[in-house]
């Protein structure tokens, strides 16, 4: 049996065909893109036709590299997809306008707005579980309700990225609550979209948010004519699929048992599946929903390969020598070091922020040094989050490592130095891609009432690179706190007067 995962992301689609009974992806392909240029600050948009072309393109690439023959054997797709992204289509299904994506930081005033009809941060978190963030999808609607009113009229149906492809696969509109509890109006603990949050935004919204099903449901059959044009078989099923760090949670065997998972691509997350909703009254720690049915406490930080990529191309390196020059300088950079709030931030919630150097001086103000400053601040960052979740009650013993970072010895040692805890990466770094190829997997197996678990699966699937461990250091770890701890009181004293 082979199954296809698909991820698409902010900058790129990558699809997979993965084997289940070797437990090997046999085929995989990409298909980069950008995003809209010339928009005004904050404001960060996609036409999702480009999804589609690059999910037409991929699929096809890996059918063509394994084969008629194989393509037969092929049973289930599974969709992962960017979260929060609002894509608006008409009643004829034609995409009203671009895509507003998670990183879209415009709707500040928005969130702003929602939060004062609610009792601020502490009224959103009761009622639904979380507060609002600049790049959840609930304020980008009331943007467009207040700035393009005429496109809001037109509004039939509101879907994410994932369930947007899932639509075009199928014909059928549905959501999952893994993804929909990123949207800021669905309530994580009851499993449901929030009416008093959508009645506030537009009542007529209601009509236009499909329903809500199970993350272990199949979604349907992929379309006749769909299936006939990448010689796939009509009784092909497409699951439920799920948004991106849900997705990548099942492809780095995060289904409990102490595991956390730490993406580090364009934004940061850390995250971990629970048996239960794990509320932060303080507002960062998001209780998501994940796409097993379960619970995904995250944080996510805007910041990670963005800023490191700024500074590597500033400096003209390729990779390896990056990594050689950040490793060349000691832990600390000597006393340099950097807020990497280059997008503003969501953890903290800077949406206006800026990145900030410190502590420079003439022996430290180099280019090895600005570099390793960079991955060492992208790093407090991410080990911030870490200690807000363990705060929250998480008990962690290994980190999975994933992402463009998970590829650099440097910077996993630099996590678990950070954090305290182990970190391996795993043997396949395509870790939503390969969990949508695996929740398929598990949705088919219970759609022809079979019983396979995910425990079951990813056991079998998920197979960390245990040359790539690293175990923290000591002294190492003991500074990273004390670095953390004034990188945090950095971060408050200027945030206060207004200069970040």
């Amino acid at each position: 049996m082979y199954v296809l995962g698909i991820d698409t992301g902010t900058q790129s689609t990558k699809t997979l065909v993965f084997d289940l009974e070797k437990a090997t992806v046999i085929a995989e392909s990409s298909q980069p893109y950008g995003m809209i240029e010339g928009l005004p600050e904050g404001h960060r948009e996609q036409d999702p036709a480009l999804w589609i072309k690059a999910v037409d393109f991929t699929v096809r690439e890996c059918l063509r590299e394994i084969g008629a023959e194989k393509t037969a054997r092929i049973s289930a797709i599974g969709v992962s997809g960017q979260q929060h992204g609002l894509v608006v289509l008409d009643s004829e299904n034609n995409i009203i306008r671009p895509a507003k994506l998670w990183c879209d930081t415009s709707t500040t005033e928005q969130c702003d707005e929602i939060a004062r009809a609610f009792g601020g941060n502490p009224g959103l978190i009761e009622l639904a579980g979380n507060p609002i963030q600049p790049g959840y999808t609930a304020p980008k609607i009331l943007w467009l309700k207040q700035n393009e009113p005429q496109n809001f009229q037109r509004i039939a149906t509101v879907l994410l990225p994932h369930d947007f492809i899932n639509y075009w696969l199928t014909g059928v509109k549905r959501m999952e609550p893994g993804d929909a509890s990123g949207t800021g109006f669905f309530d994580v603990r009851k499993r449901q979209w929030c009416r008093e949050i959508i009645d506030y935004i537009d009542e007529g919204l209601h009509h236009a948010l499909p329903p809500i099903g199970s993350s272990m449901d199949m979604l349907g059959p992929i379309r006749p004519e769909l299936a006939d044009a990448w010689g796939l078989g009509h009784q092909v099923l497409i699951s439920a699929g799920g948004g991106d760090n849900m997705m990548g949670a099942i492809g780095t065997g995060n289904i409990g048992g102490g595991r956390v998972t730490m993406s580090i691509g364009t934004s940061g997350t850390v995250f971990a599946a629970t048996e239960k909703p794990i509320i932060d009254p303080q507002g960062e720690v998001a209780a998501f929903c994940d796409s097993t049915d379960k619970w995904l406490p995250l944080v996510c930080t805007m910041n990670a390969t963005t800023v490191t990529e700024a500074v590597r191309k500033q400096y003209g390196w390729d990779h390896e020598q990056m990594e050689n020059e950040a490793a060349s300088v000691p832990v600390g950079s000597d006393g340099l070091s950097m807020l990497p709030y280059f997008q503003g931030e969501r953890t903290p919630s800077l949406p206006d922020g800026c990145g900030i150097l410190h502590g420079i001086t003439t022996e430290n103000f180099t280019p090895a040094h600005v570099m390793r400053a960079a991955i060492e601040g992208v790093s407090m960052s991410l080990g911030y989050g870490m200690m807000r979740l363990t705060e929250l009650g998480l008990e962690p013993e290994q980190i999975r490592i994933t992402g463009g970072g998970a590829n650099s010895a440097l910077w996993r040692q630099m996590i678990a130095d950070v954090t305290g805890i182990p970190v391996v990466a795993l043997k396949t770094n395509e870790g939503a891609a390969l969990g949508a190829a695996l929740q398929a997997t598990v949705c088919f197996f219970r759609h022809s009432g079979e019983d396979l678990t995910y425990e079951e699966l990813v056991a079998y699937a998920v197979q960390p690179d245990e040359t790539s461990l690293c175990e923290p250091i000591p002294e190492n770890h003991r500074f990273y706190q004390q670095l953390l701890a004034s990188q945090q009181y950095l971060v408050d004293t200027l945030h206060t007067p207004g200069f970040i």
